[in-house]
């Protein structure tokens, strides 16, 4: 299947770009979300005559990810969690944990913009969290795990 991208894609390509992909994930999760449309004939003028448009919505997605990104790189985040008698955490902390965290920081920040490399945190201590904000905005966080009192 042939798509237009209508915004860049992570490891799929840029705006404008016709790609090919499988039919599942254009129909499924491309086309739905808005960030794709089929690579007909139509299609490919329709794209062109907006352009100009997708262009300075793009950028400006961009600046607001940048803008979002100088702010979170201000935050010190410290979670509390019980904890046993040396470090290990009942339960764990996940991504849902951490992004109520910094919301209530007072940086906003979705669940699935949390990545964590190393699954979910089962210890005290001091981790390195990515926050996914844009395709090429991507911010480390210092996540602090500290033992409730």
């Amino acid at each position: 299947m042939e798509v237009i991208l209508l915004e860049k894609i992570a490891n799929l390509g840029n705006l404008g770009d016709k790609v090919t992909i499988k039919s599942g994930y254009g129909r499924n999760y491309l086309v739905p979300q808005g960030k794709a449309v089929a690579a007909t004939a139509d299609k490919i003028k329709e794209f062109e005559a907006r352009r100009a448009e997708l262009e300075k919505a793009a950028a400006e997605k961009l600046s607001a990810a940048k803008s979002r990104a100088n702010a979170l790189e201000k935050l010190e985040i410290v979670i509390s969690h019980k904890a046993g008698e040396e470090g290990k955490l009942f339960g764990s902390v996940g991504t849902q944990n951490i992004a109520d965290a910094i919301t209530e920081a007072g940086s906003k920040v979705e669940k699935h913009e949390v990545r964590m490399p190393d699954g979910v945190i089962r210890q005290v201590g001091k981790y390195d969290i990515d926050i996914n904000l844009h395709s090429d905005v991507v911010v480390t966080m210092s996540i602090g795990i500290a033992a409730e009192a």
